[in-house]
């Protein structure tokens, strides 16, 4: 299900985006000025970002820089601007596409498809196939780990955790996004969860789990995969 980042503060566009979207099966987030944009970009890591370019308390074209300082995440800008000199701004900084506001839904919805698409086909070209530490070798292709010279044997949750978090070297992922993710929406509160199946895949994967090299904790907030 891809993710969007809709950026704006005008909460009935916001409402009437969120029901379009998520009508054609894409999970939304809302953030309404781009503190809590560069927030959630980092650790929703969205498939794409509808943006605003007039948000409170920063320009639009300023949070495009912020956010192409460390992502090439998709960022289409939504905007009432019309001026070419705005949109070559925008541009320039970073944003993929720009649709002026009043725009067509229709239209809006067929850009962010390709934007999807291309966002999709650049991932598959450079995510690795394999992920390889000190102790064990990860084959996201074939679903596989392997330490030493043997197979470990990982449930299919086991599994999907792990993946979530290689996916993600050196970054946190929250408890609540590895909830989401691996049990679904209504287990984003079981925490309880996450502790017995990393304590199993650190026994599986790690030289020392009392004291991980790997699979991290962080405290309160959730997990990280340190490569």
């Amino acid at each position: 299900m891809p993710r969007v980042l809709v950026v704006e503060d005008d909460a009935q566009l916001v409402r009437a985006l969120k029901i379009n979207l998520e009508a054609r099966t894409y999970e939304v987030e809302e953030a309404s000025d781009a503190g809590s944009a560069l927030q959630l970009a980092a650790t929703r890591k969205p498939d794409v970002i509808l943006l605003d370019l007039g948000l409170p308390d920063m320009d639009g074209v300023e949070l495009i820089k912020a956010i192409r300082g460390w992502s090439r995440v998709p960022i289409l800008v939504l905007s009432a601007r019309h001026l070419s000199e705005d949109k070559v701004r925008a541009l320039d900084a970073g944003a993929d596409d720009y649709v002026t506001k009043p725009f067509s839904m229709d239209e809006l919805l067929a850009r962010l498809r390709a934007a999807t698409r291309r966002r999709q086909a650049a991932a598959e070209a450079e995510a690795p196939t394999t992920v390889t530490t000190d102790g064990f070798t990860i084959d996201l292709v074939a679903k596989k780990v392997r330490r030493g010279t043997g197979t470990v044997r990982l449930t299919p949750t086991e599994w999907h955790l792990l993946e979530i978090l290689v996916s993600n070297p050196g970054h946190l992922v929250s408890q609540r996004a590895l909830l989401r993710e691996v049990w679904g929406p209504t287990y984003q509160e079981n925490s309880n969860y996450l502790r017995v199946y990393m304590a199993q895949l650190r026994r599986k994967l790690e030289a020392d789990p009392a004291h991980p090299r790997y699979l991290i904790t962080e405290a309160g907030m959730g997990y990280r995969f340190e490569p």
